[in-house]
């Protein structure tokens, strides 16, 4: 039985996404300080206020990381005493600034020898819980398609995502497999989906996840050498 899909998670599977969200999120204060000065320097408490309310209001934004940032600098702009208008003009300008340094990213230097190789073989896809777009990182020519949570309106590991991978791939799930770093998002929500899954385990971290994954890597360079196995 030979693999015909192969679907990869974004964040800390094809980068390090800790020093790229630092980075974005320093960028936005920088920004609102020169272009929201009345907001002034505001208390991380006071956002997260913001986002347990409106996590309450609506349990659905989790999965959909755009809006929920969008609505958080609203109304931090709003309680800061901008009017509505402005505060909306405000906010999405904001946050297109936030997006463009979220893209910023330092691929692994793997990712296109091995995708390059890859696509020649696999039909190859995207599933992520981020709101990174392959198509802003110069990548879009490897995946046939690229799915997030923004747009499914649900996100790993719940089954949905998967199983839409499998129809736009146009294979069943035995003829799959899913390439990602978090042991509940990928490795368990591929394997309850009937799909294969490769942990992505740079560090070499012990496993301590529920569903065991088919295979380890430390580096993609050996999917190949991998996928060929399985």
């Amino acid at each position: 039985m030979s693999i015909r899909l192969v679907t990869f998670d974004l964040d800390d599977t094809l980068w390090d996404v800790a020093p790229v969200m630092n980075s974005a999120e320093a960028t936005l204060r920088d920004w609102l300080a020169v272009n929201a000065a009345q907001l002034g320097p505001v208390p991380i408490e006071h956002l997260w206020a913001i986002r347990s309310r409106l996590m309450e209001q609506d349990p659905m934004l989790r999965h959909r990381l755009s809006e929920l940032r969008r609505r958080i600098l609203l109304h931090a702009l709003l309680d800061a005493g901008y009017p509505q208008p402005e505060a909306t003009e405000l906010a999405e300008a904001g946050f297109q600034t936030f997006l463009h340094a979220r893209h910023q990213v330092a691929l692994f230097p793997e990712v296109h020898p091995t995708l390059e190789q890859l696509a020649n073989r696999f039909i190859l896809g995207v599933l992520t819980n981020g709101n990174a777009d392959v198509r802003r990182l110069g990548l879009a020519d490897y995946f046939q398609f690229a799915l997030c949570a923004e747009e499914l309106g649900v996100g790993k590991p719940d089954p949905h995502p998967f199983q839409e991978a499998l129809k736009r791939g146009g294979v069943a799930a035995e003829y799959a497999v899913h390439i990602g770093d978090h042991p509940s998002d990928d490795i368990a929500g591929a394997r309850r989906a009937g799909m294969k899954a490769i942990w992505f385990n740079p560090a070499r971290k012990p496993w301590d996840g529920e569903e065991a994954p088919s295979a380890i890597i430390h580096n993609l360079s050996e999917l190949p050498g991998i996928l060929a196995k399985l």
